[in-house]
C-alpha cells in the first residue's frame, strides 16, 4: 500500500538539513549579523531552526484578536499549563501567588540579587556561568563570591569545600540548573549536597532552570526545589525561549512555593521591571500545549549535532577538552592547549571565519584569565553548517601549528 510506504526516498526533509545561510542573514537577526557575511556565527544562545508550527499559527490567531492589554494579574490559562509542567518536575502544590510571570529570565536574575541582598554583600554563584549572574551581582554593588568548577575526568563537579567557603557569610547562592555554558544536568546527590549546604549557611536560592527541557539525556528533570527542606528559600526562574527558540519574545517566569518570597522580590524591582507581552503570552501557551512533538524532534536532531561534535573533537582534536553536554545545545571546550589560546575568539574569528562566545566572558572579573583558551560553542544549527564550521576551525588550527 502507497500509505504504508517508510523508505526513506518519501521521507519529507528535515528542515533543520535545510537552513539557508542568506534567509537566516535577515535584517532583524542579532545572532546572523553582528559578523560579516563570510562568518559562520555558532555564539548566541539562538537555534537556526524554524519555529514550531503550532506556535506560529497560535501568534497568528492572536493578531486577529488585538493588541490590547492582556491579563496582568497572570494569564489564567498559561499559569495552568505551566503549573501542569513544573509538577513533573518536582515542583508540585504551588500556590497561584507563586508564579509570577516576568519580561524575561535575566530581569529575574537581578530582581533576585537586588531584593535578597544588599549592596557590598557577597553573592555565591560557580564559574563559568551565563555572564548576567556575575553582571547581576556587580552592575548592583554585590560581590561575587565565586568557585570554579573543577574538571575531572568525568566531566564538570563541584568543588564542595571551596563553595562551602565561599558561601559563608554570604545571604543568596546563583545557581544554573542545567548549568551554561558546561551542559551538566546536576545530579540528585548533587542536588542533595547542595540543599544541605544551603541549609546549613542559611542561604537563599535562585535556580535558573532555563534549559530544563533542553535534555540531551532520557533522565527526568528534578527542579532543586523539589525537596521541601529548600522550598521557602528558592525561586526557580525558567521560560521558553531556549527551547522553543523563541529569545525575541521576552517571557519568563518566577516561581516559589513562598509565595510572600515572590512577592518580596517583584515589590523590591516595582515599575522597574515591567509586563510579558501579549505575544509571548501566547507563544509560551501554544508550546505548552502543543509544541511537545516539535521539541522532540528538535531535540533528537541536537543529540545527532552534539554526537557529530564530540566524535570531530575527539578524532581531529586530541589536545583539546570537551566533556559530554548533558543538556543545552551548547558546548564548553578547552582549546588552551593551542599555541593561539591566548586569542582564542579572535583567531577563530579572523583565521576561520566562525564566531564562538570567549571563555573569559563566563567568569567573574578574579577568574576571567583562568578561562582564556576555551570557547562557548552553539551546536544548534543545521549538520551542513556545523560541518563547514568544524573543518574551518580545523584548518585553521593546523595552519597555526596543530
Amino acid at each position: 500500500m502507497l500509505g504504508a510506504m517508510t523508505d526513506a526516498r518519501f521521507e519529507a526533509p528535515n528542515p533543520r538539513d535545510t537552513l539557508d545561510p542568506a534567509a537566516l542573514r535577515h535584517p532583524d537577526s542579532f545572532k546572523w549579523t553582528l559578523y560579516p557575511e563570510d562568518v559562520i556565527p555558532l555564539w548566541i544562545a539562538d537555534m537556526d531552526y524554524p519555529v514550531a508550527p503550532p506556535i506560529v499559527a497560535a501568534l497568528q490567531d492572536r493578531l486577529a484578536h488585538g493588541l490590547g492589554y492582556a491579563q496582568l494579574l497572570g494569564d489564567p490559562a498559561l499559569k495552568a499549563a505551566l503549573s501542569a509542567k513544573l509538577a513533573g518536575q518536582g515542583l508540585t502544590g504551588l500556590p497561584p501567588e507563586g508564579i509570577t510571570f516576568l519580561p524575561g529570565v535575566v530581569p529575574g536574575i537581578y530582581a533576585a540579587v537586588h531584593a535578597l541582598t544588599s549592596p557590598g554583600e557577597l553573592v555565591v554563584t560557580m564559574t563559568p556561568v551565563y555572564h548576567p549572574f556575575h553582571l547581576a551581582i556587580t552592575d548592583q554593588g554585590r560581590r561575587v563570591s565565586g568557585v570554579a568548577l573543577r574538571d575531572t575526568e568525568g566531566g564538570y563537579e563541584i568543588n564542595w569545600a571551596a563553595l562551602d567557603a565561599a558561601s559563608r557569610g554570604a545571604r543568596l547562592l546563583l545557581l544554573c540548573h542545567p548549568h551554561n555554558p558546561t551542559g551538566r544536568v546536576w545530579t540528585a546527590d548533587e542536588l542533595r549536597r547542595l540543599r544541605d549546604l544551603v541549609l546549613a549557611r542559611d542561604l537563599f536560592v535562585m535556580s535558573d532552570e532555563l534549559h530544563a527541557d533542553l535534555r540531551l539525556s532520557a533522565e527526568p528533570f528534578e527542579a532543586f526545589a523539589a525537596d521541601p527542606r529548600v522550598q521557602s528559600r528558592t525561586l526557580t526562574l525558567t521560560g521558553p525561549c531556549k527551547a522553543y527558540n523563541t529569545a525575541g519574545l521576552g517571557i519568563g517566569a518566577m516561581i516559589s512555593h513562598n509565595a510572600a518570597l515572590v512577592g518580596r522580590v517583584r515589590a523590591a524591582a516595582g515599575g522597574l521591571m515591567g509586563h510579558e507581552s501579549a505575544l509571548s503570552v501566547t507563544m509560551w501557551r501554544a508550546a505548552l500545549q502543543e509544541g511537545g512533538p516539535w521539541l522532540q524532534d528538535t531535540l533528537a536532531y541536537l543529540r545527532g549535532n552534539r554526537d557529530l561534535l564530540l566524535e570531530y573533537v575527539r578524532e581531529h582534536w586530541p589536545w583539546a577538552r570537551l566533556h559530554t553536554p548533558q543538556a543545552t545545545y551548547l558546548a564548553w571546550l578547552d582549546l588552551r592547549a593551542h599555541p593561539r589560546a591566548g586569542d582564542m575568539q579572535a583567531f577563530l574569528l579572523d583565521e576561520a571565519r566562525v564566531a564562538v562566545h570567549d571563555g573569559p566572558v563566563f567568569a567573574h572579573e578574579a577568574h576571567k584569565a583562568q578561562y582564556q583558551g576555551f570557547i562557548r560553542l552553539n551546536f544548534a544549527t543545521s549538520r551542513e553548517l556545523l560541518q563547514e564550521a568544524l573543518a574551518r576551525m580545523n584548518r585553521a588550527f593546523g595552519e597555526a601549528g596543530m
